[in-house]
């Protein structure tokens, strides 16, 4: 292990915390810390994960799409991010593909992803 991965790794033991294996297609439930003037709350931001970007490094991202009084909205988190408190798998997707773009432009059925009934979580 090159010196850069291993202080990467260094640096996401030291924040503690403990991600999910999701991936694009997935419908995701993410516990976001929001700070309204002196008070803090966990806000769940629930949607479909159309992309991961950067793997699972300290630098890692994926946005999460959701319809929200019938407009879409997406949100980019930091993988790592001290602000989510949570990140909950609620329903497995099957896709083919790693990054789910096309969904911007359908509405409807046609945006529907089909639930992978048969997931195997990879050995760690």
């Amino acid at each position: 292990m090159n010196l850069i991965a291993q202080l990467e790794a260094e640096q996401i033991a030291a924040l503690g915390h403990d991600i999910p294996d999701f991936k694009a297609g997935d419908t995701i439930r993410v516990g976001f810390k929001v700070t309204e003037g002196t008070r803090s709350r966990v806000q769940n931001y629930e949607g479909v994960c159309i992309a991961r970007n950067n793997g699972k490094g300290i630098a890692g991202s994926f946005c999460v799409r959701k319809i929200s009084f019938g407009e879409g909205v997406e949100r980019v988190f930091p993988l790592h991010s001290t602000n989510i408190d949570s990140i909950t798998v609620v329903r497995r997707g099957r896709v083919r593909r790693a990054k789910l773009y096309y969904l911007r432009s359908r509405r409807g059925k046609s945006a529907r992803i089909a639930e992978d009934s048969n997931y195997k979580a990879p050995k760690a």
